[in-house]
């Protein structure tokens, strides 16, 4: 088990920061350090990220701001599945790019008793309102509870609301 962790952590950690170059050469680092995201309004998607920083021991990595907001509002946790899971959802979401298609490929292989938990981030990912592309850092004074209720939808309720056939 040890050794599949040590590899994805290795992968991970070497691909990210030539992702950045590659493929974030247009996208602008927000500039906001983890103390300043504290000092949002405390029910804020700001501070929740401040809150996210604080209590994971993690830094600010420039230009991937918007991964930790992913955390953030879909509650994914931070371990090596939950982030090949968060990469499900986001494809779910309709989010697709070669990096993430990577990460799925490599951690479905190397981590494939999570299999079920995958599928499961999938289709929350597509039962939500689209939000990948969002620029969330307009959105940091929001309410966090407010945009995580603008992308939830449950397709189940919905086709209940209506009379529909139940999935």
């Amino acid at each position: 088990m040890k050794i599949r962790l040590t590899i994805m952590l290795a992968l991970y950690n070497s691909s990210q920061k030539i992702y950045t170059e590659l493929f974030k050469q247009n996208k602008s680092a927000w500039k906001i350090s983890k103390e300043d995201f504290l000092k949002f309004p405390k029910d804020s998607l700001g501070y929740h990220i401040g809150i996210f920083y604080q209590e994971k021991g993690f830094d600010v990595i420039p230009k991937l701001e918007n991964h930790d907001v992913f955390h953030v509002i879909t509650e994914c946790g931070t371990e090596i599945q939950d982030e090949v899971a968060m990469q499900y959802l986001l494809l779910g979401n309709g989010k697709i790019s070669l990096y993430q298609f990577a990460m799925i490929g490599i951690g479905t292989c190397i981590y494939p008793e999570y299999l079920k938990t995958y599928f499961r981030a999938l289709a929350k990912g597509n039962s939500m309102q689209k939000f990948y592309h969002l620029d969330f850092k307009a959105l940091l004074k929001i309410p966090l509870a407010e945009i995580k209720n603008s992308l939830s939808f449950n397709l189940k309720t919905h086709l209940n609301h209506h009379n529909l056939t139940a999935l």
